[in-house]
């Protein structure tokens, strides 16, 4: 279990840091993009919008990630469910383009590729069902 929770820290701060990095650092910045469409003061109020749902969201994820560390089923049940929210994006993807061999390969580059928190992610959902995970939460006393 502590594999997979530190696995899903390591997904919220890769996240966190690729935001960062695609809004404000590597060229063209996604606050610059946010500028040519909606100027300075759109773009502006678009980068705090974003920032607080990223707030709210890893917040969210990092509760699930310490209840599911405590042991609690419905915590890995809704870790699962964004991972199965995950593949469909990746279905939705691959749909989108065609099913083609190189759109398949695109789609999950788009997944998996590069520095991606989807990576940690799913790792952590695959070692919360092993059967030592299993016992984990089977075993854990719950108290609400």
């Amino acid at each position: 279990m502590e594999a997979a929770f530190v696995l899903l820290l390591v997904a919220i701060a890769v996240d966190t840091v690729m935001w960062v990095l695609g809004t404000f650092v590597i060229a063209p910045t996604g606050l610059d993009e946010m500028r040519e469409v909606m100027g300075a003061n759109g773009a502006s109020r678009q980068a705090a919008m974003a920032v607080g749902f990223m707030v709210v969201t890893n917040a969210l994820f990092l509760l699930v990630a310490f209840k599911m560390r405590e042991g609690r089923r419905w915590a890995r049940i809704a870790v699962v469910g964004v991972g199965a929210l995950l593949l469909l994006s990746l279905l939705d993807s691959m749909s989108m383009n065609g099913l083609r061999p190189g759109s398949v390969a695109g789609a999950l580059y788009d997944l998996f590729g590069g520095v991606s928190p989807n990576l940690p992610a799913a790792g952590a959902v695959l070692l919360m069902f092993l059967p030592a995970a299993n016992r984990y939460f089977s075993s854990t006393p719950r108290t609400g």
